[in-house]
């Protein structure tokens, strides 16, 4: 037999092992953590681009009831300018390159360059009564960026689901409110009347002179008419007794898409050049009232970024 052909067939074995071994650490999932009260958090194994679920400990009565995309996007302005730049947009499925998590302790994290100069660090933190969303980047160029925004999405389904927002509430001065509650007719109009939509309230933002807004993405825009006094917004299951709340230290509005009853408190902040800068949000999942909900809010809400 030719010698090159027997050292073909002799680094066969080798090749194959080497093989078999780096496929499965490409494709390798951390296996997830898990709360002293049963709540997990894993990664979605459904999309590459970074989403994950929060389960609750009776699984068979709610499967994956809270998918995060984490975030749903990525977005800049320059100083001095008035146009908004996404450096990264969620795309469901399994499109490019797997994420590359690692898992230490409770968390699940990863780490992204995009092409403007900026690095960020994504941290999901898994804690007693929910989850903590830590984003930190890393301005690697000279330009001056007036705002970065890294959206938390949490979808809520199952169990959480409120599409016509009957479960969905904010807190203003006086005390909690439906989100919606100054829209009555959304309990009876049809779905495709109703949706699609957004709700918002204002907190640091000025409330808008117009309360219902159609625009050309063909959604229609809801403006509550008195602010919220707290950045969070919640929704009870359909049993009322678990709750999830999304809050954050300070935002400009909260808002929902109730067709997937995402819960919004979206933090920004300045990135200036060769600086840094770091968003949380917390996402509280527990069986509870809205007064917990409220009193962890205003013991916790300090001590985030």
């Amino acid at each position: 037999m030719d010698w090159r052909i027997q050292r073909k067939w002799r680094l066969l074995p080798f090749v194959a092992m080497l093989c078999l071994h780096l496929i499965p650490l490409r494709a390798q999932m951390p296996p997830g953590v898990r709360n002293a009260s049963g709540l997990r958090l894993t990664v979605e194994v459904e999309n590459y681009q970074p989403s994950l679920r929060i389960e609750l400990p009776d699984s068979a009565k709610a499967v994956h009831p809270i998918l995060v995309l984490f975030p749903e996007h990525v977005t800049v302005r320059k100083r001095r300018s008035s146009e908004s730049e996404h450096l990264y947009l969620f795309r469901p499925g399994k499109r490019g390159d797997p994420t590359l998590w690692l898992q230490t302790g409770h968390s699940l994290q990863y780490e992204r360059a995009f092409k403007s100069g900026v690095q960020m660090l994504a941290r999901a933190t898994l804690e007693n009564d929910g989850v903590l969303f830590h984003y930190e980047f890393e301005n690697r160029s000279d330009v001056a960026f007036e705002m970065v925004l890294a959206v938390t999405d949490p979808r809520l389904t199952s169990i959480f689901h409120d599409v016509r927002l009957e479960r969905t509430y904010v807190h203003h001065k006086d005390g909690f409110d439906l989100l919606a509650s100054e829209t009555p007719a959304r309990l009876s109009m049809p779905l495709e009347q109703w949706l699609p939509a957004r709700y918002l309230v204002s907190y640091t933002w000025p409330v808008p002179a117009q309360r219902v807004e159609h625009r050309d993405d063909g959604i229609t825009y809801y403006n509550k008419s008195r602010p919220v006094d707290e950045p969070l917004v919640a929704t009870f299951s359909e049993d009322r007794k678990w709750v999830v709340a999304s809050f954050t230290r300070t935002t400009g509005n909260v808002w929902s898409n109730p067709e997937l009853t995402c819960l919004h408190v979206d933090p920004e902040a300045p990135l200036p050049p060769r600086g840094r800068a770091s968003l949380e949000v917390k996402i509280l999942v527990f069986q509870g009232s809205l007064d917990q909900v409220l009193e962890k809010v205003k013991s916790q809400r300090s001590l985030l970024k």
